[in-house]
């Protein structure tokens, strides 16, 4: 599998860090875990099963716990921590910076960072930022658009029509994620969310006219940077042998970074409006969520109906 990382320059500035001290080149300190600590029986120096690649966030408790510790025994308890080469310190509450935590930074090229935000409130900001930019992901080829709220992942072969049934979307009030290729990340346990590559962000390819910048054309109300996957639908030429679904009483999925997301083939022939169909099928994907399945509703009155006709006879 493969491991991503974050700079600790991109997290100074998605946080609006104060840089104490640093005499390293930040965008070379690599954090590669989305977890971060705050130390506390490291002071005793105990470091059974410490992890060194996690950030140390200093916080009140710990300020009040080394304010009762001599000059001597504060650079003890700061040296052990720099001396594993973690990534960086982070002094929360713009709490003042004891002259241990420079002396032991200095020793060990370690940064100091500070932020303004409580302790708390700025851990759960950053192991928000830390699980999406690491997060595991996948690109895939398709389309992505928010619709009615839906993330709809329109997958198919070349040429099936996805980039044309995205601005028809585009054009009906919904938004464009990403074309041709899709970035997919497993952000928790219970959501995946679709981006497009910085490269391509915005563009879209229809065939005949060439690249198109969906922003500049249809306004910034016509795209969104990420949005979660809720659906996925596949584009195929309309084969007339086969045979397609036409009560969905059962719902089919696709794997996706271990996620089971519901997926609908939908047969492509002329005269078919793709753009309302998608529309439809996010709607009815979005009332599935609620506890309500229109197939299941016909399928129960049918069968009612027909209890009904056999107790007549």
């Amino acid at each position: 599998m493969t491991a991503f990382t974050v700079t600790l320059k991109q997290i100074i500035d998605e946080c609006n860090l104060e840089i104490i001290y640093t005499d390293k080149d930040l965008d070379q300190v690599l954090i590669s875990t989305t977890d971060v600590s705050r130390p506390g029986l490291q002071f005793y120096d105990f470091f059974d099963y410490f992890d060194n690649n996690r950030i140390q966030i200093f916080g009140k408790v710990e300020r009040t716990f080394l304010e009762q510790k001599t000059s001597e025994q504060r650079l003890h308890c700061i040296s052990e921590l720099c001396k594993r080469q973690i990534p960086a310190i982070i002094i929360s509450r713009n709490q003042d910076v004891f002259e241990e935590f420079i002396v032991a930074a200095k020793e060990y090229h370690i940064p100091i960072l500070r932020t303004a935000q409580t302790t708390s409130k700025f851990m759960a900001r950053l192991i928000a930022y830390l699980n999406v930019e690491l997060a595991e992901r996948i690109t895939l080829h398709g389309v992505l658009c928010e619709v009615y709220g839906e993330g709809v992942l329109i997958t198919g072969e070349s040429g099936v029509g996805k980039s044309e049934t995205a601005i028809e979307l585009v054009k009906r009030g919904h938004r464009l994620v990403a074309d041709d290729a899709v970035e997919v990340k497993k952000v928790s346990d219970k959501s995946l969310v679709g981006t497009a590559p910085e490269s391509i962000r915005h563009f879209i390819e229809i065939r005949g006219i060439g690249i198109i910048d969906v922003r500049r054309i249809f306004g910034m109300g016509s795209i969104k940077e990420t949005e979660k996957i809720d659906l996925i639908i596949k584009l195929e030429a309309w084969d007339p042998k086969k045979q397609y679904d036409r009560l969905g009483l059962v719902t089919e999925y696709s794997e996706l970074l271990g996620h089971q997301i519901p997926t609908l083939n939908i047969p492509v022939k002329p005269g078919r409006n793709l753009a309302v169909v998608v529309e439809v099928a996010a709607m009815n994907n979005r009332q599935k969520k609620l506890g309500y399945n229109a197939a299941e509703e016909l399928n129960n009155r049918l069968i009612a109906q027909m209890s009904k006709n056999l107790e007549n006879q």
